[in-house]
């Protein structure tokens, strides 16, 4: 098969807050590059990158969705990605394997929580991205505001590219600043022809001092194009990108346009920015990776010849067949393939490989290092898992999941749906790693949990489509964490007789609180003379799951340190049941003496409402034991950062709305876990702090 250089490859990302116009704008790439013949609406649940159908129903995007198209000689993969702060998991694993991404900003809203989210969510995987703001033909856009919170809420550096061609609803097209043209947009195409001209007479001043301030950040990349920005000569645009590029490649600047994707107004600029400012797969430094034997570190770069390497970012379930997304880091792959699934240890078949447009597929014979297919037929493999060569095994760094804060009861309807729920629940949480299942310990319900409200409302609506499996749920909870208040100290024994044979371990444990935030911190130091791994594995995997099973509540023990402290060894080894009796029992004891008490989530809000409503929500959220962070106004509207416990939330839309007369709106996303009230702990036994 012949493929492109990997220098005209370009893998990227559309990110932003739910609503800014993701999908829109993703429809317009597919359309303009010839890659489809009709231009898909959000509006009319026509959009191709948007094909489930609580997707067409809703009009948001719910899972992130991958298409490759050519524009101009480059290769684009792309992945849309959902706005939703429920579906957050889904732009996490876009993101750990995306090497760009273009963040969309309303001219209008500006920056939005959940743009803050992503954008953080991009640093952290040191993705470098281009912006671009949209709906600059809406009433009240205002770019120039835009760009000031890009600065001061994501403490970027945006490096404007153009100027509007008119402003709200007479925009019209833009101005572009290295090249000094203006661009519009042939409305009897769908804005498929874009017409070039001279600089507007009356814009010449203003294009001369924002291609000045883009040289100047130009400069601070090529020392060439200092010299001359210092003398005052003009800088050609091809110097000018070269050292953007630069610039964006290294974080240190994101490179800015401007349009409207609904009126089909600067979306082909956008997509030559991608090309050339967002990197190839060389660009980015190697991967890092170890063995999972010796746990050896070692560099994996962009090599097609070298021995495989790929991630595993997203499953999906088909028919009861898992359909696996890859990223290729490092070498080729092939239908006919085993390779190793080095994180569980077991060999994977590779039958067939396709190139995914939405849920449509097309065959292709081979994939290499830079390229995202996917496969079917995966046996074994989940989000997160490393694929490789079976003779050179390496993990790659996996990504980080957020913990479900929502649970709701479910119950089958009928014997038919008992049988089928079980199976239906696994394979949903194949495709999604924060959607958890489990049975309450006391009632025996089947309980499921996730990130919001829509999220489970989603899940229940496919398990009817597309499963077939009828249920009645209860209503959402919230799921709490245990933590304890002082260290504590225990020895604890196990001796008994199971089936014949002496069960016998001792073991000191202590544990100790941790600050929030900082998960459970296993400390296992051997014994003398050394346990076996597999009593080593064995006692892990107890403590573990009894932190899982938390000690007072049935909630998960999180901050805490676990140190066993000592394994005295009486004559022989401690016997693997042994341990596993000491380590679960002595765990729920000495947590039950460490008092115990519940920590609660707590989320992130961002509400608009109109001026007139504002005393009126800003004393329904005091009562819900709401905090306001901070208060803008934008026009009419009141924008109200603030902070709330989840179980205060749930209904809330129906609430504002209601007291804003429709006009009011919200998101929301978790920001951490903090002590439960006195009223809360006391439900359920527990005690709170002393004063």
């Amino acid at each position: 098969m012949d493929h492109p250089s990997r220098d005209i490859v370009r893998n990227i990302g559309i990110i932003s807050h739910i609503d800014a116009g993701k999908t829109t704008l993703s429809e317009r790439f597919l359309f303009y590059s010839g890659k489809t013949h009709k231009m898909g609406e959000v509006h009319d649940g026509r959009a191709v990158m948007d094909w489930m159908p609580q997707e067409q129903e809703r009009g948001i995007t719910i899972t992130a969705t991958a298409s490759t198209f050519r524009w101009h000689g480059y290769l684009i993969n792309l992945i849309d990605t959902p706005g939703h702060i429920d579906f957050t998991v889904e732009v996490e694993r876009s993101m750990r394997v995306l090497d760009g991404a273009v963040a969309i900003f309303s001219a209008v809203e500006g920056v939005q929580s959940q743009s803050e989210s992503v954008w953080r969510q991009a640093e952290r995987y040191g993705v470098p991205r281009i912006s671009f703001i949209n709906k600059m033909d809406r009433i009240g856009a205002d770019w120039r505001q835009t760009l000031r919170q890009m600065e001061e809420r994501l403490r970027a550096c945006p490096v404007l590219l153009q100027l509007p061609i008119g402003e709200e609803g007479a925009f019209e097209g833009v101005i572009d600043l290295m090249d000094e043209e203006a661009l519009r947009f042939d409305g009897s195409d769908l804005g498929g022809t874009v017409l070039r001209g001279p600089v507007p007479a009356g814009a010449a001043e203003a294009v001369r001092e924002a291609r000045l301030k883009l040289t100047e950040a130009a400069a601070d990349f090529d020392d060439g194009i200092m010299a001359d920005y210092l003398e005052g000569r003009r800088v050609a645009a091809e110097r000018l990108r070269a050292a953007l590029r630069c610039g964006t490649l290294a974080g240190a600047i994101t490179p800015v346009c401007l349009g409207t994707a609904l009126r089909n107004k600067g979306v082909q600029p956008l997509l030559d920015a991608v090309c050339f400012f967002l990197p190839s797969p060389l660009d980015p430094p190697p991967r890092n990776a170890a063995d999972p034997a010796t746990g050896e570190r070692e560099e994996v770069a962009c090599d097609p010849v070298a021995p495989l390497t790929a991630l595993a970012f997203k499953v999906m379930a088909e028919e009861g067949r898992r359909l696996t997304y890859l990223r290729i880091y490092r070498g080729t792959l092939r239908p006919g393939m085993t390779v190793a699934n080095s994180s569980r240890q077991v060999p994977e078949r590779i039958r067939h490989l396709f190139r995914m447009h939405a849920h449509r597929r097309e065959e292709v014979a081979e994939a290499i290092a830079g390229d995202i297919v996917a496969v079917p037929g995966c046996q074994a493999t989940l989000t997160g898992d490393t694929l490789c060569a079976p003779d050179r095994p390496l993990v790659l760094e996996g990504l980080a999941v957020p913990e479900p804060v929502v649970s709701l009861a479910v119950e089958a309807k009928g014997a038919d749906d008992r049988e089928r729920l079980p199976i239906a629940l696994e394979q949903l949480q194949w495709e999604d790693p924060t959607f958890r299942v489990h049975e309450d310990g006391e009632t025996g319900q089947t309980i499921i949990s996730g990130m919001g409200e829509l999220h489970l409302e989603i899940i229940t609506d496919r398990l009817a489509r597309e499963y077939g499996v009828r249920v009645a749920t209860g209503r959402p909870r919230v799921v709490y964490r245990e933590t304890l208040r002082r260290p504590v100290e225990r020895r604890e024994t196990f001796h008994r007789e199971i089936k014949g044979r002496r069960e016998t371990a001792e073991l000191v444990l202590r544990l100790t609180p941790l600050p929030c935030g900082s998960g459970v911190r296993l400390v296992l130091p051997p014994a003398e003379p050394p346990l076996s791994p597999e009593l080593m594995t064995a006692l892990e995997e107890s403590l573990r799951s009894g932190c899982e099973a938390g000690c007072r509540t049935g909630y998960r023990l999180t901050d805490l340190e676990v140190q066993i402290v000592a394994i005295p060894l009486e004559e022989g080894a401690p016997t693997e049941a042994g341990l596993r009796g000491a380590a679960q029992r002595g765990l729920v004891l000495a947590a039950r003496e460490g008092e115990p008490y519940l920590l609660e989530p707590i989320v992130a809000l961002e509400l608009e409402v109109p001026t007139e409503y504002l005393g009126g929500v800003l004393g329904a959220l005091q009562q819900k034991h709401g905090r306001v962070e901070r208060l803008d106004t934008r026009g009419e509207i009141e924008v109200v950062r603030a902070t709330a416990p989840l179980a205060a939330m749930f209904g809330y839309m129906t609430e504002l709305r209601s007291a804003t007369r429709g006009r009011g709106n919200y998101t929301m996303e978790f920001l951490r876990f903090a002590e439960a009230p006195a009223e809360v702990q006391e439900r359920f036994g527990l005690t709170q702090r002393a004063p």
